[in-house]
């Protein structure tokens, strides 16, 4: 009789392991503990399921952040019970399955999600959203890549989204183009040529700055950055600047607004004009040198032009070649302030050369 509930015991012990678990399963398990290698999973087989730290959390995490003993958490079982009856289990496959299915919902619904720059790689920018790498080409960024620092955030939406082939390709540029349509209609209906508007440093070219208006990239010209001679926009500008400009142009049809930076100061040439005349000697500062002659900088702001043959009377004299920045003595030949142009001698000019048309 004892021999016969003995037997039954050990069939009701068999009972409680009689599980089917197979490799690709996502089972629930209630973690016991940490071994130094990983999490120790009960998940209800015969022996305690191991989950490998590389398969539990990122390289800046910690398994016992990620995982409280006690806790219940679903694994996928990435490898069936091996000779001493333990699975192998994975939490980061879990938690990519579901954030996959989230970016599904978001690309369905078209939305804009946030991405942290991961890496700037030949053509493009890697970035993490949700857990899940993926990539925005450079034709897709609305900045260049070289602006943009690892843990940066950029607002993105999802072009391609292939599980498959574990293709994930975003765009920056398209969050803006969606949106800017309206906002594009609001802003030109309200702007014109005189406002003071203000707006951000979004890129910079050799001919010049785009300003973010608010919907809307204006152009700032080179020409429009200062007074001053400017050999390039990032002499004074830096993508992400907020500055105020002013609206010079506005084209409806082609939707372009030129902006200028120099109009908000006062125009140098008004007050050369009351300072300076004719015949006078003046000292300026050469701002640049060309194969026709040589620009230099009389009154802040205002720039003359030391014809070439006179720069080459000067060095002749003088033993010495004329470099930019090099201060320079000069008389006023010829003064057209309503041209904004200044014509420069080196040599003392006699009443007839400044009378003379």
């Amino acid at each position: 009789m004892a021999s016969i509930e003995k037997d039954m015991d050990f069939e009701e012990l068999l009972k409680q392991y009689d599980y089917k678990f197979q490799k690709g399963d996502l089972v629930k398990g209630i973690v016991c503990g940490f071994d130094g290698s990983g999490v120790m999973v009960d998940i209800g087989a015969k022996t305690i399921a191991m989950v490998p730290e590389k398969e539990a959390v990122d390289k800046n995490e910690r398994v016992e952040e990620k995982f409280k003993k006690g806790e219940e958490y679903e694994f996928l079982i990435i490898r069936e019970e091996d000779e001493d009856g333990k699975f192998l289990l994975s939490r980061k496959r879990v938690d990519f399955a579901y954030a996959w299915k989230e970016l599904e919902k978001v690309k369905a619904s078209d939305e804009t999600i946030l991405g942290t720059v991961a890496g700037v790689v030949k053509g493009g920018v890697l970035v993490e959203v949700s857990g899940v790498r993926g990539f925005v080409p450079s034709s897709q960024l609305r900045v260049k890549e070289t602006e943009l620092e690892v843990g940066s955030k950029l607002e993105l939406k999802i072009l391609t989204l292939d599980a498959q082939q574990n293709n994930f390709i975003l765009s920056n540029k398209k969050v803006y183009d969606d949106s800017a349509v309206e906002a594009r209609k609001n802003v030109f209906s309200q702007i014109e040529p005189g406002q003071i508007v203000k707006g951000d440093v979004v890129r910079i070219t050799d001919f010049g700055a785009f300003i973010d208006l608010g919907g809307i990239d204006g152009l700032l010209p080179l020409s429009q950055l200062s007074w001053r001679w400017i050999d390039h926009p990032t002499d004074i500008l830096k993508v992400g600047d907020k500055i105020d400009v002013e609206v010079i142009a506005v084209d409806h049809d082609k939707q372009r607004v030129s902006l200028s930076l120099k109009n908000l100061e006062p125009d140098p040439w008004v007050e050369a004009e009351k300072q300076i005349k004719e015949g006078d000697k003046v000292e300026g500062t050469i701002t640049r040198i060309k194969h026709f002659g040589a620009f230099v900088e009389v009154f802040p702001g205002v720039e003359a032009l030391l014809p070439h043959n006179e720069v080459v009377d000067y060095q002749n004299k003088n033993s010495n070649i004329l470099q930019v920045g090099d201060k320079i003595m000069t008389y006023i030949l010829k003064f057209n302030p309503t041209d904004k142009r200044i014509a420069l001698t080196v040599n003392e000019p006699k009443n007839e050369e400044i009378s003379a048309e």
